[in-house]
């Protein structure tokens, strides 16, 4: 598990998930580019849907409570990266192209 804290929000997810969202977020970020994120909230915190605008002039902070790298998959990158492009923005989406899952404090400010 592993958490985004971005401008006073905290959202929990798996590390896998989260590496790659890394990966993808600061590409745009070198890139000088802002854009929509958004994931579908996990029951615990009453299911729904989440977004936050990201953009590359405030602070954010990915940390991972394993402290192995996972496998890079190029392809799951990719279609990340495909959806960060497009008008809807970065669809925070696992590995077989399902919408994601944040988990309990996901989507809230701590």
């Amino acid at each position: 598990m592993g958490a985004l804290t971005y401008d006073g929000t905290h959202v929990e997810f798996d590390d896998r998930l989260l590496t790659h969202l890394e990966i993808v977020i600061i590409n745009k970020f070198r890139r000088g580019e802002s854009f929509l994120m958004s994931w579908k909230d996990g029951v615990a915190v009453g299911s729904g849907r989440a977004a936050i605008w990201l953009a590359p002039n405030i602070p954010i902070y990915f940390k991972f409570y394993g402290s192995r790298v996972p496998k890079i998959n190029r392809d799951w990158i990719a279609r990340l990266g495909e959806t960060a492009d497009g008008p809807q923005g970065l669809l925070v989406i696992a590995e077989d192209g399902a919408l994601a899952e944040s988990t309990p404090s996901g989507g809230r400010a701590v």
